[in-house]
């Protein structure tokens, strides 16, 4: 009998199997695909049953499984059995704490379907975290300790999952083992959280009983609850349907993430497609310029398409050589989207320091950032009762609903139409730090209705009038540290020498336009936004302004100058120790605070932020007022 041969029946089982193998992963990689997150109250199972879905779906390698088993002997809650949550609560503090911090995903597929799952934390102090899980998520399981029934936190997450636009909804209630696998229980605590959601909008809800611990009705149903008819976990995610199909449905959008220009023959826009489909020789409109054009070419590494759908990443090229950037929105010429600059929306506040309405923050929308203010908050909401409450301000984990402006217009669609352009986040500028998740309702009327009334002396013409250039001139400093002496002795010298000028005093103007505002901190933010929108109107007749007030944040000085064209702001820092301000305490400011009788006063109980790299500094303690005004003039004059 002859030997195998490189081409004898002998090699035919490896090419079977590479067959089998192609086979397989072409099959794998059509598989759709869905994106699920777990959330509830702290200890209710969610890492548990994450580690039972990988473990019974064969996701674990051998050396994996042989950790856990080490692991759940040293640190596992569950005795000498597996502790599956250990296959996700990978920090050390979460391990030490047993409960969730961070947002963990994983990976695992069935023969059906290939999925994605957030675990996200259920203690309050970071919901912050479960919202951003939750933010790509297609369905939510909402876990449920059946010995502890629906807590706050069930109520809270619930709400969020409904308001950040998720509309399949899993009812897992846990630990039914625990309970005998009681059916009154089950049932009392279904009929409890469906009253819940019928009374913040969420439609059908589906209710499993589990032991993410035991197995129960995981994969298969189990022989424990013979009186529960319905699927499986396992089996209701592999059928839930997807909302693909939806999107493709909706008119193309796509925001521009980068403009890909390699050489001078090229020239295209790289986003991912929100919306719709686009093919070559549709008709696209750039927003917020309202510019028109059609695709000549849908390209991608591997070659150009014939269309592209939502969810794909793609470069457009367009057939004329249009304005585009960064942040425009490409979208379907005939059905556009909106553009505005003033909004109600819901925010989800998670930053440590409470809200401070007028203050400005960054928002991000898509791939656009912009600056923002935020109003007052309308209400808050009270996630147990639904309520709207009262409120000034919003602290950590609170909702609330507020009118947001930003400095120009957007291009957007309310949240319940687009996640893409809907929903944002708001960043503190000073720290980079995300604050707040906001979803936009809708336009305000007045941003429709309200236009710029085109001038025909134009802010140019008015400065040449004048032969002067228009400047702000901002003063800063402690309160005694001489800015309103060494203001007034700038304005004299600049009024000497033919100049046009104003001085707005901190004092003077709390006489009139702001006599409304105290001292607290969101008062002092709008007390320098109005100052500032003021001085800007003044720069627009040709004036140099000059201004003297503590202006003890930051950011707020930070949004003044980005009110003004550059080089139009100039920052003075009148820089005096506090020890020195407090000895001329003229007005007997300081000696009152520090009895008590006046609160809020800046450098005793209110922070002082002092500027970082100021444009003039002057060391009052070296420098006498004349001094100070003629470096100033000079700095002025150059």
């Amino acid at each position: 009998m002859p030997g195998p041969t490189s081409s004898g029946p002998a090699y035919q089982p490896d090419a079977l199997i590479d067959q089998d193998i192609e086979t397989w992963l072409e099959q794998h990689r059509h598989k759709s695909m869905l994106r699920f997150i777990t959330c509830g109250s702290v200890d209710d199972g969610k890492s548990t049953l994450i580690g039972r879905l990988l473990y019974d779906s064969k996701m674990i390698f051998e050396d994996q499984l042989a950790a856990l088993e080490a692991d759940s002997r040293r640190v596992g809650t569950q005795g000498e059995a597996l502790d599956f949550a250990l296959l996700v609560d990978g920090l050390a503090a979460e391990r030490e704490q047993g409960i969730t911090i961070d947002v963990a995903h994983r990976f695992f597929a069935t023969e059906k379907r290939k999925f994605i799952v957030a675990d996200t934390p259920g203690h309050e102090q970071y919901t912050r975290n479960m919202v951003t899980g939750a933010s790509t998520a297609d369905l939510a399981v909402i876990l449920v300790d059946a010995r502890k029934g629906v807590l706050t936190q069930t109520r809270r997450h619930s709400y969020l999952v409904h308001l950040l636009g998720i509309r399949n909804i899993v009812l897992a209630v846990n630990k039914m083992d625990l309970v005998d696998y009681d059916r009154t229980v089950f049932s009392s605590i279904v009929a409890e959280y469906r009253d819940f959601a019928d009374r913040i909008g969420i439609g059908e809800v589906t209710a499993i009983p589990i032991s993410g611990f035991r197995g129960d009705n995981i994969t298969a149903p189990s022989p424990n609850t013979p009186w529960y008819e319905g699927p499986s976990l396992v089996s209701h995610l592999e059928a839930v349907p997807i909302e693909t199909d939806t999107d493709q449905a909706r008119p193309f959008r796509m925001a521009v993430q980068w403009v890909n220009r390699p050489n001078l023959d090229f020239r295209g826009f790289a986003g991912q497609i929100a919306s719709g489909v686009v093919r070559p020789g549709d008709a696209v409109r750039v927003l917020p310029s309202g510019k028109t054009s059609t695709v000549s070419r849908i390209v991608t590494l591997d070659g150009d398409l014939e269309q592209a759908v939502a969810g794909q990443s793609v470069t457009l090229c367009l057939a004329d050589e249009i304005d585009c950037s960064r942040g425009d929105v490409l979208a379907a010429a005939a059905h556009p989207p909106q553009v505005a600059d003033q909004f109600e929306a819901t925010l989800v506040w998670m930053g440590e320091e409470p809200l401070l309405p007028g203050r400005a923050y960054g928002l991000k929308l898509g791939t656009r950032t912009v600056s923002v203010t935020v109003q007052p908050p309308k209400y808050e909401i009270n996630v147990n009762t639904l309520e709207h409450l009262a409120a000034k301000t919003l602290d950590l984990n609170a909702i609330g609903v507020a009118e947001i402006t930003t400095d120009r217009p957007i291009v957007f669609e309310p949240y319940a139409d687009s996640r893409a352009l809907g929903g944002f986040i708001l960043i503190d500028k000073l720290t980079h730090a995300t604050v707040a998740a906001g979803m936009l309702h809708f336009s305000l009327r007045r941003a429709q209705n309200v236009h710029w009334q085109a001038l025909d002396i134009s802010r140019e013409m008015r400065a040449v009038q004048k032969g002067q250039r228009p400047r702000v001139v901002w003063f800063t400093g402690l309160s005694g540290s001489g800015k309103s002496t060494i203001a007034n002795l700038v304005e004299k010298k600049l009024y000497s020498q033919g100049l046009h000028t104003f001085l707005l005093d901190g004092d003077n103007v709390r006489h009139g336009l702001n006599k409304d505002l105290g001292f607290t901190e969101a008062d002092r933010i709008e007390n320098i936004r109005r100052v500032g929108e003021v001085a800007r109107l003044m720069t627009d007749a040709g004036l140099t302004v000059l201004t003297a007030f503590i202006s003890p944040f930051r950011a707020e000085r930070e949004m003044v100058r980005a009110m003004m064209a550059d080089g139009e702001f100039i920052e003075v820092f009148i820089d005096t120790p506090i020890e020195v301000a407090e000895a001329r305490d003229v007005k007997g400011l300081y000696a009152k605070a520090r009895s008590g009788q006046l609160r809020n006063f800046t450098g005793i109980d209110s922070p002082y932020e002092a500027p970082e790299t100021p444009d003039i500094r002057i060391d009052t303690t070296v420098a006498t007022p004349e001094e100070a005004a003629e470096q100033i003039v000079a700095w002025l004059n150059r």
